[in-house]
């Protein structure tokens, strides 16, 4: 009865101060880190990140270089260790494989892959993108110094079709190259066979098969969300994603 009364207290104050509910249960994990994928950098969060904050959660968003897949969770993990209390990982595509190797640090309860590569140990993001029919873009190309890029006049219609134009001809000239080597760099730790875990397949993906994704996240054992959209899902789709975000703070604390 203690219990029950400490938590209507809980709320009651809650509501009364205009603090989301959900957001402040006992025990829930408050802290949300979020890695952007290739091709793209920590800005497209905003939208994900403004409901997150709103309902309660600290955001902290990696800006990881895109050098070399060390060099990206170094990134990550440099965001994780300054946290106070543990956090969910969040990863897009490329982001993917980052955060299945930073996310065995300490601070990290949860996992989730948006649109995102889960790979296993040993496995590298060029040939596993290989092992099922190929995503339905064929749109990147590859720079003079070994870097790859999406072609700028196909990025909006395979990268971010169900984003304003105006928005995705943006983000398709203020891309961020990824260095080609991260896509044969095998990968050394799968955090998600400790950590719990959930994805998001983007139905309209055109950068990574979403059957890949299927796949990927049921050998992780993970909660699937389906979504209908675009690669570009964290733009797209926001509400949808911030939700699935919530629910694996939720299940971690």
């Amino acid at each position: 009865m203690k219990v029950s009364l400490t938590l209507v207290a809980a709320a009651s104050l809650a509501a009364l101060s205009g603090i989301p509910i959900a957001a402040s249960a006992a025990g829930s994990v408050r802290n949300v880190v979020l890695v952007h994928g290739a091709f793209a950098d920590g800005s497209g969060w905003k939208p994900v990140a403004d409901i997150l904050r709103k309902d309660g959660y600290t955001i902290s968003i990696v800006q990881e270089p895109e050098t070399s897949l060390a060099d990206d969770v170094t990134a990550t993990k440099r965001i994780l260790d300054r946290l106070s209390g543990q956090a969910v990982l969040v990863g897009h595509s490329y982001g993917g494989a980052v955060i299945t190797e930073a996310g065995d640090d300490p601070h990290v309860a949860s996992l989730v892959y948006v649109a995102a590569f889960a790979p296993d140990v040993g496995e590298k993001l060029g040939p596993l993108t290989g092992s099922m029919p190929p995503a339905a873009a064929n749109s990147i190309v590859p720079t003079a110094d070994g870097y790859l890029l999406v072609d700028p006049a196909k990025f909006p219609s395979d990268f971010a079709a169900d984003v304003p134009l105006a928005e995705a001809r943006f983000m398709a000239i203020s891309q961020v190259p990824v260095n080609s080597t991260s896509f044969g760099t095998p990968i050394t730790s799968a955090a998600w066979k400790a950590k719990p875990t959930f994805g998001i397949v983007a139905t309209q993906d055109r950068m990574i098969n979403p059957n890949l994704e299927r796949s990927m996240y049921k050998r992780a054992d993970a909660k699937v969300t389906e979504i209908k959209g675009s690669h570009a899902i964290f733009l797209s789709q926001p509400h949808a994603v911030a939700k699935v975000i919530e629910e694996a703070a939720h299940s971690a604390g």
